[in-house]
């Protein structure tokens, strides 16, 4: 299998730029590509629900006891550009893409973190829960519902929000041929430190390298990047 995490070489300094994913060509699929990687993400998601499913609960209390509507349903683009509605556990205050814009206006700095990463580290948005949600990846929990939905996968490209296809605009590019994922190659390589830009190659080598075999190895992957708690 081809050895692929190694780190991107795109500029990260690209902002307000279409990424430029190259199309790819057709392939034989086997067995795993064609639809035993949908089942690899319901067995898990089976599994896992005694288990979820009490815990998702329990926070969704916290929220609620703190005065949150403690879902959160925002449109991602999926799989052939299918636009699906993404469910979360809310991590942000209410009126969260006024605050954002104010803070934006004001900070030039954060103005230029969010225009090449499209996301920021010191996010104003975030609850004080919320932050703890996101540290652990716990917010992305419901999206259990998605993937046993069709609508994601376990794995896959980080799924993008649909403001952001006009900076992903080709639709031969390998995001549009995958289901995005709860997790993936991005979200265990560089997760914190690449550009928005950058998600077209690892989108492309996860593409090109898709097997079993890589999905369990970013499994287990992600399992290391829940304990060390490194998301925001």
């Amino acid at each position: 299998m081809t050895v692929f995490f190694r780190h991107s070489t795109i500029d990260k300094n690209t902002s307000h730029k279409p990424v430029m994913a190259k199309s790819l060509p057709l392939r034989r699929d086997g067995f795993y590509r064609l639809g035993g990687k949908m089942v690899f993400d319901w067995l898990l998601v089976l599994a896992a629900l005694p288990v979820v499913v009490p815990l998702v609960g329990i926070l969704a209390l916290l929220l609620v006891l703190g005065g949150s509507v403690p879902f959160y349903r925002q449109r991602r683009v999926g799989r052939n550009g299918k636009v699906f509605q993404m469910l979360k556990l809310r991590t942000m205050v209410p009126n969260a893409e006024q605050v954002l814009q104010d803070y934006l206006a004001k900070n030039p700095e954060a103005r230029r973190e969010w225009d090449r990463d499209q996301k920021l580290r010191d996010d104003p948005r975030v609850t004080r829960l919320g932050y703890f949600l996101r540290k652990a990846s716990i917010d992305e929990l419901p999206q259990l519902w998605n993937v046993l939905r069709g609508e994601m996968s376990l794995i896959g490209p980080r799924p993008m929000m649909v403001e952001q296809q006009a900076l992903y605009p080709n639709p031969g590019a390998a995001y549009y041929r995958l289901r995005p994922g709860i997790t993936g190659l991005w979200q265990v390589s560089d997760r914190n430190e690449s550009s928005f830009a950058e998600r077209a190659d690892f989108d492309g080598r996860y593409y090109n390298d898709l097997s079993l075999q890589a999905d369990l190895s970013i499994f287990m992957r992600t399992i290391g990047v829940v304990i060390r708690a490194t998301g925001y």
